[in-house]
């Protein structure tokens, strides 16, 4: 089976912002964290960064241009973290829980990460350039996901099973991150990562389970072929 080493490679075009824009990326996370979308101002940005307004507007001229950096800048630490994962696993089982570990609230960090990618979603949702980027990068993590998928099931697997299981595992992780950050009565690390496994669990035995089983010895084999070996 190949190793799939690169699983999120949307994630290479993402550069590292300049040290003063990474200083108000930080600041517009933290205050959509804590505050919410609404309080996302320029204003407050510049307050929470420690810099001038005008210093914010340099970088990031609009609102939307600040979530949209925000977004981006969540997206980039998902992928430093992804790719240090997969550097020390070369089983695509392991390293597709692991990507998808990474967008679910499993700590205080990702948590952050999740408020933002939910505000981002909201906001895309009616501002026609957010929704452009947001398409662009689910399109490519899907595709991603579908590949990976695609080697677990089977490497000669060309049915649509991958595709409507990348589907299935973004809905089932974007639903439960969404539940984990907007109810009073969050879901648990635990219960998040114990339905992933679920899903991922279930659906790979099943296909395994439909495939005829390999004969594993000489006599195995004339036995599937209706025969005995010759005397």
């Amino acid at each position: 089976m190949t190793s799939y080493i690169c699983i999120m490679p949307v994630m290479d075009r993402l550069s590292t912002p300049t040290p003063a824009a990474a200083a108000i990326l930080d600041a517009v996370l933290n205050v959509v964290d804590r505050q919410g979308l609404d309080r996302a101002t320029v204003r407050e940005v510049a307050k929470a960064a420690g810099v001038s307004i005008g210093t914010v507007q340099h970088y990031f001229p609009t609102k939307d241009a600040m979530l949209a950096a925000a977004f981006t800048e969540v997206v980039r630490r998902i992928s430093v973290r992804v790719e240090a994962t997969l550097e020390d696993s070369h089983d695509i089982r392991t390293s597709l829980t692991a990507v998808l570990h990474e967008f679910l609230p499993l700590d205080e960090r990702r948590r952050t990460e999740v408020r933002v990618q939910v505000a981002f979603a909201a906001r895309a949702a009616t501002v026609p350039a957010l929704a452009e980027l947001q398409q662009a990068i689910l399109t490519q993590v899907h595709q991603a996901l579908r590949e990976a998928i695609a080697h677990i099931l089977s490497d000669d697997d060309h049915s649509d099973s991958p595709r409507h299981l990348a589907h299935a595992a973004l809905a089932l992780v974007d639903g439960l991150a969404q539940h984990a950050v907007t109810t009073s009565a969050p879901l648990t690390a635990d219960d998040m990562t114990a339905a992933l496994d679920t899903l991922l669990d279930c659906r790979c035995a099943r296909h395994h389970s439909s495939r005829p089983e390999r004969p594993s010895s000489p006599s195995q084999l004339a036995e599937t072929q209706g025969g005995g070996l010759p005397d």
